[in-house]
């Protein structure tokens, strides 16, 4: 059997380590030369210069930007990976323009996230973590705990009925939830009300899940007139990203009572969270990580490894990034 050098293999660059999703370094280093710049004594300008004819493939986590001015110094790039499903930290366009193939991975974490965005819908109905605290502080000197709402028969809209909304519509729809959605557009093969509005979403809902993408046209989608219409029975859970939410106004409207609760796995100045919520039992927190479990992980290696094997081939690659 041929054993190769690390040199021998080809180039993977990485900028930032990769936090949880590490599991995947030691099977990237037996097919790839990893070149990690977070380890290198050069300024990451220098570092990306040395390697500028030669590095054609980048694996991208969430937190760094590959934006005009990075790939500028990158004119061998052709293929960023990412190993999440968003890729709101990328430029696609101009990735586009410069002839760059962009990946993500796929429908590798929706099982999970849908999973979550259920969990945070039950919890903030039936007062599942507050309770938990209440048990643990309070109930043999104050008695019984207030009640929570049944989840069956509320209607609940997803925005983003992708394949993280579409798992989650599956799920609801066994606890007998009524689903109706808002997306880009309307799927026909779908018998789900679908609401071209997300102000008329929220005005005929009991809940709202946010699962869609950050762009510049969902930034600060879900906003007062949103929250407003929601009103102040309804519940709004978001697994997406952050910035979806305008969340000073969450804020102001949990604070205030002007809706039911929220269940937030993301937040808009990560991981900074607004230390008003933290007071509230109507409001379940999660830091971000309802994409990830071990199973979630390993699938997402396989996915990059299988994208950049394809790459190095000339075949076609695995998950391309899709922005209709």
């Amino acid at each position: 059997m041929v054993q190769f050098q690390s040199q021998d293999l080809p180039q993977l660059l990485i900028i930032q380590p990769p936090l949880c999703l590490a599991i995947a370094e030691s099977q990237l280093s037996q097919k790839f030369h990893l070149l990690k710049a977070w380890e290198s004594e050069l300024p990451l300008d220098q570092f990306l210069t040395t390697y500028a004819c030669s590095v054609q493939a980048m694996l991208c986590y969430p937190f760094t930007q590959v934006n005009a001015d990075l790939l500028r110094l990158l004119p061998a790039l052709k293929l960023v990976v990412s190993p999440t499903a968003g890729v709101n930290n990328i430029d696609v366009v101009e990735c586009r323009r410069r002839g760059i193939s962009v990946t993500t991975s796929g429908s590798a974490f929706s099982e999970d996230v849908a999973d979550t965005a259920v969990g945070l819908l039950i919890d903030v109905h039936r007062r599942i973590s507050a309770a938990d605290r209440y048990v643990k502080g309070l109930w043999t000197s104050k008695g019984d705990y207030p009640l929570g709402s049944k989840l069956g028969g509320k209607r609940v809209g997803i925005v983003g009925l992708g394949s993280i909304g579409s798992e989650i519509a599956k799920r609801l729809e066994a606890f007998g939830c009524i689903v109706s959605y808002n997306s880009r557009s309307k799927n026909p093969s779908l018998t789900y009300p679908f609401y071209s509005s997300v102000h008329e979403l929220a005005a005929n809902t009991d809940a709202l899940i946010i699962c869609c993408a950050l762009t510049d046209q969902t930034r600060h989608m879900i906003n007062k007139e949103v929250l407003s219409a929601l009103g102040r029975e309804g519940v709004i859970v978001n697994v997406g990203r952050g910035a979806i939410i305008d969340e000073k106004e969450l804020v102001r409207f949990l604070v205030h009572g002007e809706i039911g609760g929220a269940g937030l796995d993301v937040f808009e100045n990560e991981p900074h969270v607004p230390e008003e919520l933290f007071a509230l039992d109507n409001v379940v927190l999660s830091p971000h990580n309802a994409a990830f479990t071990p199973e979630s992980v390993e699938s997402s290696s396989q996915i990059v490894i299988a994208n950049l094997e394809a790459f190095f081939s000339n075949e076609p690659l695995v998950t391309p990034f899709m922005d209709d």
